[in-house]
């Protein structure tokens, strides 16, 4: 089957044809989501080397359990699943858990939001890498739930789906990484209010908190069998 045929077909009906043998099938299936599930990755790991592994191990991992699948969930869900807890086995072998008390339940974009403003390619890419830094601070499940609700704007609800909890774990774990990283972003805020101050009101582009993300080489996180 050729790839334009392929691009017809829903995720479920690709994954049902990989089942069956098809060669291209889930190799389609990674060409459509192969930069999202980059994006989770490298925002949840905060190393390029690391997410590229992790996109890698659950590519591999949804490749081989694909006739596990039983459509109970969207295949996008299975896969950010999959793709999550890849990263959350890689992240848990160097985590040091620190606890926090829940005091803050300000969604992190709001805590970013002035510096947002900020046009210059450098400044946005110093604020991406400040950002990974706080985030790299957080314990596994607080960064995942972080960066599924407030980094790729996924309801609580599809998170919950997603990290396989209930959405009051969610809800949780995104308050306390939230009040962890509100003194660690809190000096961007400072710095930001001072440049809009000199500069001018803002031009908040809507959409995620930081530039998305995307692969040096977005071949590199192919998925075994058939094309991506």
């Amino acid at each position: 089957m050729d790839d334009a045929t392929l691009g017809g077909l829903s995720d479920q009906d690709l994954l049902a044809r990989h089942v069956a043998g098809d060669p291209d099938a889930f190799g389609e299936l990674v060409r459509r989501h192969r930069n999202r599930l980059w994006a989770v990755a490298l925002r949840t790991l905060g190393d390029r080397e690391e997410a590229a592994d992790a996109v890698q191990d659950a590519l591999v991992s949804a490749y081989r359990a694909a006739h596990t699948f039983r459509g109970q969930s969207a295949v996008t869900t299975w896969l950010h699943r999959i793709t999550v807890n890849a990263c959350l086995d890689r992240a848990r072998k160097a985590a040091s858990r620190r606890t926090s008390p829940v005091d803050d339940t300000e969604r992190l974009e709001q805590l970013l939001e002035p510096h947002e403003s900020a046009e210059a390619p450098a400044e946005r890419q110093d604020l991406h890498r400040q950002l990974l830094a706080a985030l790299a601070t957080l314990p596994a499940d607080q960064r995942a739930a972080l960066v599924l609700v407030d980094m790729q704007g996924y309801p609580v609800a599809e998170a919950a789906l997603i990290l396989d909890v209930p959405t009051g774990t969610v809800k949780s774990r995104c308050a306390r990484g939230r009040a962890r990283l509100l003194p660690l972003l809190a000096h961007l805020r400072t710095d930001a209010e001072g440049s809009a101050g000199a500069g001018g009101g803002r031009n908040r582009t809507q959409g995620t908190s930081v530039p998305p993300a995307e692969p040096r080489n977005p071949d590199a996180v192919k998925g075994g069998g058939g094309r991506a």
